[in-house]
């Protein structure tokens, strides 16, 4: 069956890195656009950064852009969230999710183009 796997979530502190990882499965993974979701206590899900299925498009919410890259490798059917230079506010579960959103370059990451979840990573950013 379709499945969606985090890995790669910690305690981190301010200014560090982590890498995300979503291993997919039961599916195509080459169809499919990617999306990373954050959701933090008491918040609203925030749609982080997603990559497209044709050419590798990317898109990043402007609260992540210059220090998260999105990449994927189709091969080995796995998305990966670099993520550098991390402050507290980064802190929450992180989602990813597949789906297939309108043509053309992505203009958002909207969690109703997504059609497939994952279970979700912590990642935890403080001193």
């Amino acid at each position: 069956q379709v499945q969606l796997v985090e890995s790669g979530g910690g305690l981190v502190q301010p200014g560090g890195s982590l890498r995300l990882s979503c291993a997919a499965s039961g599916f195509t993974l080459d169809y499919y656009a990617i999306g990373w979701f954050r959701q933090a206590p008491g918040k609203e899900r925030e749609g982080v950064s997603c990559i497209s299925s044709a050419y590798g498009l990317t898109y990043y919410a402007d609260s992540v852009k210059g220090r998260f890259t999105i990449s994927r490798d189709n091969a080995k059917k796995m998305v990966y969230l670099q993520m550098n230079s991390l402050k507290p506010e980064d802190t929450a579960v992180y989602y990813c999710a597949a789906g297939v959103p309108p043509p053309g370059p992505p203009t958002g990451v909207r969690s109703s183009d997504y059609d497939f979840w994952g279970q979700g990573t912590q990642v935890t950013v403080s001193s």
